[in-house]
């Protein structure tokens, strides 16, 4: 039997590096900066929509891998847009002295609101400048004595005209503070207690008698004394009043001019007018001297009091505001109302008013990540709410849920006007699309960031300008040309594409800045390609412990991988895992097991509850592929066993099925498998070999393995033809290529696989479908009919032994 099969791949076919003369320049010293976004031309034109759109549910997301620019760019871009929008209003609460819990939002041309703040400060400053000192002015002193006067003339006339008529009856009128007293007197002067005693008891009698008549005069004579105190009250109110008013004229009527054009701050300070004729004398002016409080305490009370609570300013800014909100909790997205204790008890006012990010972005934009949006509590949905009412509240999420028992505020509303940019990962994206019927409506522009960029002279060109650009930020050493080409191969590897480069921008900066340190250490003045293979080396051997542990198993037999001689039913399959940061490739042996039965194939990781259901799919299309394949003509009576061998973790993907029904496939036709190579590629139904993922890491892990023991030059890897292009391989692997030590083979069905592995040729099907005999797929047949034969036979025999007389057989059963 002839060898038939796929010739190896060419060096050439293994990586596609970047032509250094193409590049035109001989290090980043000679390029101009970069400018703009590199290769996302469909994400800028939906940038450009969403912002251009003003109508409300044009919000945006910005989707897309981290790395890839997505935020930096969101984030100039918006900043530029924004210098060309009108700088929104200033808002500020203020105290509302009818209901102090409801406070009142003032809003306010852009800037002024400092100013505002700023002058009642000063007014603040006069009033205590003002206050008590107006009314120790002669002029009110005065007039208050006036009215002092006034209530006493009419006091003293009322006891006069009673101290008349007791003295006509020889009584003494006295006056004790507060109190009057009347005592019988003889020869002019007044009679003590015992003096009285003494007296005739007809005299004391007719003494008792005035005495009971003068009390009833005195309270005649008195009886409007709570009228003149009335009367003395409200004049000295309406004095005080009057002494306010021409006190506070000449401090309101400038913020009254200057405002004018604000009816909302003009109300205000008319409102503080009426409050001030309030509370001035007891709060400033209260000239006991057993309550006389400091300035500063003055002072606090009055800011508490009439002081602005400022929630959005602009000042100096030009433009709509652009904010980033890196931690969005509720309290930092809408505000929040805070508490101070006093004695044990919560207290608040409108001065604890504290703004959130909405505040902030009114009226330009807000820049959200989503994975950090939705993990917040009650966030989602408030801000769903605010975006459809367009209104922004500040209340407390718990109050519904009865966990807020203090009293709170009720800030009065504010406009809301905001675009919010969500920034997030595609399956964030499709997940709130599929379970959040608000979203659709509510995020209309979709800024879709790709994860590659084609490979094109633009784009090569735009990157080494970005590398150029990034340098010269950082202050880091310029890269030559050959650095620029090696990184560029570094990001057609990340993007695992010949023709692509990866737009994990990030990625490829931090391998910069990491040469940038090797040549450092180094004294060189450029970073040049030697810098970039240590940074590269650098970082695998930081992150490599786990692939070399797995390495040093296979090497010593711990883990059973062969990479030399052959074996029936076995394969290497490859596999790739991701610890961290570090993703690498590891061989794993494929088993397949075949007997008489009609089981069928058994997954054992599936079986197990290891297989997940992408592999599970590829194991259940090989029942397919073999039943279209060597069943036409028979029944697929099998029963088969396959496993991946010491794996303990989930299993997923179909990249395995290709071994995989070279296994089974040899097991069948007991033809045995070269152990030298490995094998990766998922089949459809009708053998055609399919692309997998992580190409270049699985065929790299092998080659380790094969490295480590010895490259023999009958070893390689077999990979799907339509994964020719994601070769992007190490050099390692492309110099063993080169010197015949290791190859790649391509293959595009099932029976190119099956040849490469076994050395001969799997055999074709002439016209009639009958495979050549003594090929591997004709003797998988005659396997397949010799067991299908069996079951038959047995089948058969059973029905025979069935057909006696089943009375004699009967007390069997019973014993």
């Amino acid at each position: 039997m002839s060898k038939a099969g796929p010739t190896p791949l060419s060096p050439e076919q293994l990586t596609v590096p970047i032509d250094l003369e193409s590049l035109g320049f001989t290090s980043t010293d000679d390029l101009e900066p970069f400018k703009g976004i590199l290769g996302q031309d469909r994400a800028v034109e939906a940038m450009h929509f969403g912002v251009a759109m003003r109508r409300p549910g044009y919000n945006m997301f910005v989707m897309g891998e981290p790395g890839t620019g997505r935020f930096s760019y969101a984030m100039r871009y918006l900043q530029a847009e924004a210098k060309r929008m009108a700088t929104p209003q200033d808002c500020i609460y203020v105290n509302n002295f009818d209901e102090p819990r409801e406070p009142r939002a003032l809003h306010m041309a852009p800037g002024i609101a400092a100013a505002f703040i700023e002058d009642i400060d000063h007014l603040i400053d006069n009033l205590l400048a003002t206050f008590p000192a107006v009314f120790e002015h002669p002029a009110f002193q005065q007039k208050k004595s006036a009215i002092d006067r006034r209530f006493n003339k009419r006091y003293d006339s009322a006891i006069d005209t009673v101290e008349r008529k007791a003295l006509e009856r020889n009584i003494a009128l006295y006056r004790e503070g507060q109190n009057l007293a009347f005592t019988p007197m003889r020869d002019g002067k007044g009679l003590d207690e015992a003096e009285f005693t003494r007296l005739p008891e007809a005299e004391r009698e007719r003494f008792h008698a005035d005495i009971s008549d003068l009390e009833e005069v005195l309270n005649e004579a008195l009886s409007s004394l709570p009228q003149w105190k009335r009367e003395s009250s409200n004049e000295l109110r309406e004095l005080n009043e009057q002494t306010i008013t021409d006190a506070l004229q000449p401090l309101l009527q400038p913020l009254t001019e200057r405002y004018c054009d604000n009816p909302g701050v003009c109300q205000y300070i008319q409102a503080m007018h009426q409050d001030l004729l309030k509370i001035v004398i007891e709060l400033i002016a209260d000239e006991r001297a057993t309550d006389a409080r400091p300035e500063a305490v003055k002072k606090a009370a009055l800011i508490e009091r009439y002081s602005p609570n400022p929630v959005i300013e602009h000042p100096g800014s030009r433009g709509a505001p652009v904010v980033h909100e890196p931690h969005p909790s509720y309290d930092n997205l809408f505000g929040r109302v805070e508490y101070s204790s006093e004695q044990g008890a919560l207290l608040t006012s409108y001065r604890h008013i504290r703004s959130g990010a909405l505040h902030r972005a009114n009226h330009g934009y807000l820049v959200l990540e989503a994975e950090k949006l939705l993990s917040e509590p009650f966030v989602w949905e408030a801000l769903k709410r605010a975006l459809q009412s367009r209104e922004l509240k500040i209340e407390s999420p718990w109050a519904d849920l009865g966990r807020l028992t203090t009293v709170t505020l009720t800030p009065e509303v504010i406009p809301l006007s905001v675009k919010v940019v969500l920034i997030g990962s595609r399956r964030i994206y499709y997940t709130l699309q599929d379970h959040d019927p608000d979203f659709q409506e509510l995020f209309r522009v979709l800024v879709d960031f790709d994860d590659y960029l084609p490979r094109t002279p633009d784009s090569i060109d735009g990157m080494a300008q970005l590398l150029k650009t990034r340098v010269d930020e950082e202050g880091m050493a310029p890269l030559s040309v050959a650095a620029v080409a090696r990184i560029l191969t570094y990001s057609a590897r990340l993007a695992e594409h010949q023709q692509h480069l990866s737009a994990s921008i990030s990625d490829i900066f931090q391998l910069v800045a990491e040469a940038d340190l090797t040549r450092q250490l180094a004294g060189d003045r450029m970073t040049d390609t030697g810098h970039i293979e240590r940074a590269l080396q650098a970082k695998e051997a930081r992150t490599g412990r786990a692939s070399a542990r797995i390495r040093e198993d296979m090497l010593s037999g711990v883990i059973l991988i062969d990479t030399a001689g052959a074996a029936v039913g076995k394969c290497n399959g490859l596999t790739v895992l991701a610890i961290g940061d570090s993703v690498f490739g590891v061989p794993a042996r494929i088993s397949a097991t075949v007997y008489p039965g009609s089981s069928g194939i058994v997954d054992i990781e599936r079986e197990v509850s290891l297989g997940q259901s992408i592999h599970s799919k590829g194991v259940m299309i090989l029942t397919g592929y073999l039943g279209s394949r060597y069943a036409q003509d028979h029944q697929l009576e099998i029963s088969a066993s396959i496993a991946l061998e010491q794996s303990y973790g989930y299993i997923d993907g179909d990249s395995a099925s290709l071994g995989e029904v070279c296994a089974l496939i040899s097991a069948l036709s007991r033809v045995p498998l070269k152990q030298g190579f490995a094998i990766t590629g998922s089949i459809n139904q009708f053998g055609e070999v399919q692309a997998v993922g992580g190409v270049n890491v699985k065929i790299e892990g092998f080659f380790r393995l094969c490295e480590a023991r010895g490259l023999t030059g009958e070893q390689g890897v077999i990979i799907p033809r339509s994964n020719v292009p994601n070769l992007m391989l190490h050099q390692t692997v492309l110099d063993a290529a080169k010197a015949g030590l290791f190859h790649i083979y391509a293959v595009e069905n099932v029976d190119q696989a099956l040849s490469l592995l076994a050395g001969e040729d799997a055999g074709t099907p002439d016209a009639a479908g009958n495979f050549p005999e003594g090929a591997i797929n004709a003797r998988a047949v005659q396997r397949l009919k010799t067991i299908n034969n069996r079951g038959q036979h047995n089948d058969d025999s059973d029905t025979r032994a069935g057909s006696g007389d089943e009375e004699e057989a009967a007390p069997l059963v019973k014993q």
